[in-house]
């Protein structure tokens, strides 16, 4: 038996299930991030067994590191040079494996699976994300919830992940279910179809355009989806606020900022932050003012905008990009996750809308004021490679979103898409666009031509590099409309990519 395991995990419960959700997310007024975060890497470098060789072979002595600038000297973790260059025990503290108690797997975007070890410590950091949600949007605090577990099942993180938290949830006390359909719409249909009546609510978790296709599929079948107050969390890729109206509006969403809400994680450290009401009322006056927004985050499409407590995942922006320290079965310092954003704190960006005549905060309190918290924001395009370039104008997947989201076109397509520059016959570039339609809807030039000109419409309002650096005569993408499924472009069971090189 492991005595000091059981005592983490006591003492861990039991702080979790005791301090109200406000305590946690003030903590960080009272405790300095920057202290913490220089307390993380002096425990990391004396127990991880990795991390004592990284720091030797870069010729660093854990003793020096003694204040914040020293600390923002070390070197970037990266699974190169460092996940995959230990073995899995060395990575965890102690060099020992049994300090966590589950294996989690991630492909990555090279499909080589990476292994990601945990602990119940670990996870019960997570829950407080998902508390943020649950309590100040969906108020599951006083609404008896069924929560659909609509993510991908097994040894990949998401699913289980959720699962484990949303029940963490239910031993602090909200009145909220659990069930695990997976990714079987069948299954998700049977169990909402036969437990919704039974709560005063149900939150559809998974990735967003697997919960509109099921959405979407409900519809189509006659599936009444207001009766059951439908709330969603999503996770794993950028959308619009043209794609939370439309989804919100399928199933009788009357409160865009409280009825969904979004999850920033990796699978290297659970969720890094998430959507607040809060952050989700700024980033809808964003989404009507992208003047406002290529102001603010410095490129002509809009990132998806979360706050973070700096206590449990510390934020570092470098060269455009994001680093964050966090402690975990696999404890990370400085770990580079490539993804191109930034950080705001929450003076700056109640200051920079003020200067544009706008209070979020009024405006929330107007609907009853929960999720109005003082935390840094962070903000996050994903991986620059998923652009394309046309004309040296950097086209984005989210700017093409918004055309599929306009009506009627809405109606035809299931919303993704292959974007892509080719050239024709005398080696002319020109834009390519192909769009999946919806089950049952056959394409026709009236729909093509109409897909086309609600595309270049929102990349001319939307990026004014489009705008400018693209002639006239080659802004109307060429649009191909392609079945559901087609084999080429949207092959069934694969995680779909929208660009193409």
């Amino acid at each position: 038996m492991q005595e000091e395991q059981r005592q983490r995990a006591i003492v861990a419960f039991q702080e979790f299930l005791t301090t109200p959700l406000e305590a946690r997310l003030e903590k960080h007024h009272h405790v300095s991030p920057e202290t913490a975060v220089l307390g993380l890497f002096r425990a990391v470098a004396t127990t991880v067994p990795a991390y004592q060789l990284f720091l030797k072979e870069h010729g660093i002595n854990a003793a020096s590191i003694q204040t914040f600038e020293d600390f923002q000297t070390l070197p970037l973790l990266v699974k190169a040079n460092y996940l995959q260059c230990y073995p899995l025990p060395d990575l965890c503290r102690n060099g020992t494996l049994e300090t966590c108690d589950t294996i989690a797997v991630s492909s990555g975007s090279t499909g080589k699976p990476t292994f990601w070890s945990r602990f119940l410590t670990d996870e019960l950091q997570i829950a407080t994300r998902f508390e943020q949600i649950f309590h100040d949007s969906f108020h599951a605090d006083t609404q008896r919830t069924l929560a659909v577990v609509c993510f991908t099942l097994g040894t990949w993180v998401g699913g289980m992940y959720t699962t484990n938290c949303c029940r963490y949830l239910a031993s602090k006390g909200y009145p909220i279910t659990v069930v695990t359909p997976g990714n079987n719409q069948a299954e998700i249909f049977r169990v909402v179809q036969e437990l919704g009546s039974l709560f005063d609510q149900v939150v559809l978790l998974g990735y967003p355009p697997f919960i509109k296709t099921v959405i979407d599929t409900g519809n189509a079948q006659g599936a009444e989806w207001q009766q059951y107050h439908i709330k969603m969390v999503f996770a794993g890729e950028v959308f619009s606020e043209e794609w939370r109206s439309l989804v919100g509006q399928r199933v009788g969403s009357t409160h865009p900022c409280y009825d969904s809400a979004a999850l920033y994680g990796t699978a290297d450290a659970g969720v890094l932050g998430n959507e607040t009401p809060l952050s989700i009322c700024i980033r809808r006056f964003l989404a009507e003012h992208p003047d406002a927004a290529r102001a603010l985050f410095g490129e002509s499409r809009l990132p998806t905008l979360v706050q973070y407590d700096p206590l449990s995942r510390f934020f570092e922006v470098h060269d455009g990009t994001l680093l964050f320290s966090g402690d975990n079965g696999i404890p990370l310092v400085r770990y580079h996750i490539s993804d191109t954003g930034g950080i705001i704190s929450y003076e700056e960006m109640l200051e920079f809308l003020a200067g544009y005549g706008f209070d979020p905060i009024s405006q929330l309190q107007q609907q009853g004021g929960r999720g109005i918290h003082s935390l840094p924001f962070v903000y996050v395009f994903g991986r620059s490679h998923f652009t394309v370039s046309y004309f040296g104008a950097n086209i984005y997947p989210e700017n093409v979103t918004v055309g599929l989201e306009q009506a009627p076109i809405q109606d035809w397509v299931t919303g993704k898409f292959v974007l892509q520059v080719q050239e024709d016959g005398d080696q002319n570039r020109f834009l390519s666009v192909v769009v999946e339609l919806a089950p049952g809807v056959e394409g026709s030039e009236e729909k093509r031509d109409a897909v086309a000109s609600a595309i270049v419409s929102q990349l001319r309002r939307l990026n004014s590099e489009f705008a400018n650096y693209v002639p006239v005569e080659y802004q109307l993408p060429q649009v191909m409309l392609a079945p559901t499924g087609d084999p080429e472009y949207f092959p069934v069971g694969v995680k779909h990519r929208y660009t193409r090189r």
